[in-house]
């Protein structure tokens, strides 16, 4: 049995409808399954092959098809690597190992050696978030820069899980006020790529199994030791983790990092691509 999907069923419905967005995409790129301890990781490359490269690690129940429209644009001054993580519902392999250890570290380490990278900048969101700070911590060598989008591992995560778990019973009306309550209600009139890849993500809701993912926060005196540039975009609405607590220490332990609180936005913050292109740029 999957521990990611539903089903087979479930699982070949995804990867169809993910495959058949990745080859729309009208962006030039390369797809790569690299092999590595905890299984093969599915890699979307972009962007000049000189350009300095840029990994972009997405959050939970979601994969690579998240990245599209902001790879598209960093991709004019980067080499951008969109992995699939292991364990979400895209196609790498569904290995979860626990989050306390260095087995994401390895594991990004095999990624990193398979694309021939000593050393890259990192963007990630939530889940992602955590693995590319684990990541810095573990191996500040080879992360030149880190934009974190609502990263999980800084504030404390909110018990959401108890809200939802009633709504869950409701069937489609609830998994939409659930869905609302993460990234806001659902835009009209989006372009169709947007539109594409907003369907794949309901799909996946529909399809993917709901992980109780619980990364541990990490401690002071770990985020204190970041010497790299950093950018954090925190929500102030976010459902899901405590981001003014995030903020708190972000602003203790690392004086010296960009720190952008948006009071409105949840834990899905749109919109960001240029602020985060302008980041990595400086």
């Amino acid at each position: 049995m999957s521990a990611v999907f539903k089903s087979e069923g479930a699982r070949r419905q995804v990867l169809e409808r993910y495959r058949a967005l990745l080859a729309s995409w009208p962006i030039d790129h390369a797809q790569h399954l690299l092999p590595t301890r905890q299984g093969e990781t599915f890699v979307l490359a972009c962007g000049p092959e000189q350009a300095p490269p840029l990994i972009l690690l997405h959050g939970m129940q979601a994969n690579a098809a998240s990245w599209l429209p902001d790879a598209a644009l960093w991709s004019q001054k980067f080499r951008v690597y969109a992995l699939d993580l292991i364990g979400q519902p895209g196609l790498s392999a569904p290995s979860q190992p626990p989050f306390t250890g260095d087995a994401y570290t390895l594991w990004l380490d095999d990624v990193l050696n398979g694309l021939g990278l000593k050393q890259a900048a990192v963007v990630g969101v939530s889940l992602g978030g955590w693995i590319a700070l684990d990541y810095a911590i573990r191996r500040p060598d080879r992360v030149t820069s880190l934009a974190l989008l609502c990263p999980t591992g800084i504030g404390r995560q909110r018990k959401f899980l108890l809200k939802a778990l009633p709504l869950m019973l409701l069937g489609p009306w609830g998994m939409r006020r659930i869905r609302a309550m993460v990234i806001g209600p659902e835009r009209a009139g989006l372009e169709p790529l947007a539109q594409a890849i907003v369907d794949l993500m309901r799909l996946i809701g529909q399809s993917a199994r709901l992980q109780a993912l619980h990364p541990p926060v990490f401690q002071d005196d770990a985020l204190a030791g970041l010497r790299m540039p950093l950018l954090a975009i925190l929500g102030g609405r976010d459902v899901l983790l405590d981001s003014r607590e995030s903020r708190e220490r972000l602003e203790r332990l690392l004086p010296e990092a960009q720190i952008r609180f948006l009071p409105e936005a949840r834990h899905f913050i749109p919109g960001q691509a240029e602020t985060i292109l302008q980041f990595l740029l400086a």
